[in-house]
């Protein structure tokens, strides 16, 4: 039986805020792009070896983990090929444009951050997590992950011309100065292009479709569905929309059953979600998770923060279920939807809407695939 991953509380302990390292006067960012690029896909700073941030964010992929893993993809396996994670490695891409995680006093909730609970501030900070993490990269501490950085000559240089003269003398700065280069490079064009068929049709080169039209229609109808109200951070049609408002809401997932049966966690283990980040406390937040993009949603299943439903299509009809009695089986298995893993506190006036006809949940799905960055086109099916 593989080893269970870590508990997030426990991962909690060897992530802290990225110290403010000075950079050189003028940097040049191309070059730091260079370093993170260099860095992000860099196995060596992994124990064995074998996994580098590319891996379980893999670019040829949508930024998210590729690899079958014995599971379907639905979580990663560790660099010591044993230890499996109990969520789904969220995509990198556009992940850049969540905000610091904060409380919004005015709207009286959880805002942003990096992973499903939000429990790291920023990009560097989420960058700094998973090398040291016991079922990710594993490696000791950070001082043995600057020793491998020092002994590539490239880094060496690239690090003192970009953070100064001293930034190898002490291996907490060395290490941060690692992740905001990582995060510059997350935080770059090249991960998130916008230049999807959304983005032609916005810049007025690309015609959507019939379909097409009534699904985004759909999407931000204020009377049919109720996708728009966490998928949208701007206003509708407006330019570089990340398609989430990064709150964090429960919608009843339920269990992943097969990964839990794979990964040695305990079938009746809720995951606390955003009550395991360090920052929050009131139980009122078990079992919600951040609202994700769904920039290059149609190619970068399975779905759910746990990887629970294998299609796309699968998740319209999971949300339509809550309104559509006819809608009553989960299609991947012909059998009723399980109930949700922390019932007490499912969001059921956030899933209210209208119930949907199959060509209008096919029309919701055509336009979810209008998302799909142009690199990754190719990929849809």
């Amino acid at each position: 039986m593989p080893k269970p991953a870590s508990s997030t509380s426990y991962l909690a302990m060897f992530l802290t805020a990225a110290i403010s390292i000075p950079v050189a006067a003028n940097p040049a960012p191309e070059q730091l792009l260079d370093l993170g690029r260099m860095l992000y896909f860099d196995v060596n700073l992994s124990q064995h070896r074998t996994q580098s941030c590319a891996t379980c964010h893999d670019p040829a992929a949508g930024f998210v983990d590729s690899r079958d893993n014995g599971v379907k993809a639905m979580a990663s396996l560790g660099d010591d090929q044993q230890s499996l994670g109990d969520r789904q490695a969220p995509t990198a891409a556009y992940a850049a444009f969540s905000p610091d995680f904060h409380f919004d006093a005015k709207q009286q909730v959880f805002i942003g951050g990096q992973f499903w609970d939000g429990r790291t501030t920023n990009l560097a900070q989420q960058a700094g997590g998973p090398p040291l993490n016991p079922a990710e990269m594993a490696m000791p501490s950070k001082a043995a992950v600057v020793t491998r950085l020092q002994d590539n000559a490239a880094y060496r240089q690239m690090f003192i011309e970009h953070f100064g003269e001293h930034i190898w003398q002490q291996p907490e700065q060395a290490y941060s100065a690692m992740t905001q280069a990582i995060a510059a490079f997350e935080a770059s064009p090249e991960v998130s292009p916008f230049n999807s068929k959304y983005d032609r049709y916005l810049a007025g080169q690309y015609e959507l479709t019939g379909q097409e039209e009534l699904g985004m229609a759909l999407f931000f109808s204020n009377n049919n569905t109720n996708c728009h109200s966490c998928h949208m951070l701007r206003q509708p049609e407006q330019a570089k929309e990340p398609f989430s408002n990064y709150q964090f809401h429960n919608i009843g997932t339920p269990t992943n059953l097969q990964l839990r049966t794979k990964n040695g966690v305990a079938i009746d283990t809720v995951d606390q979600g955003l009550l395991a980040n360090p920052a929050v406390t009131d139980p009122m937040h078990l079992g919600k998770f951040k609202v994700p993009t769904l920039r290059n949603i149609a190619i970068t299943g399975p779905y759910m923060h746990n990887g629970v439903f294998a299609e796309l299509s699968t998740v319209l009809a999971f949300y339509d279920q809550f309104n559509n009695p006819k809608r009553n089986l989960n299609p991947e298995t012909g059998k009723p939807w399980r109930a949700a893993e922390a019932p007490t506190t499912v969001n059921h006036e956030l899933l209210e809407a209208k119930a949907l006809s199959d060509a209008k949940l096919a029309a919701l799905e055509a336009f979810l695939r209008t998302l799909t960055d142009q690199r990754y086109e190719h990929l849809l099916h």
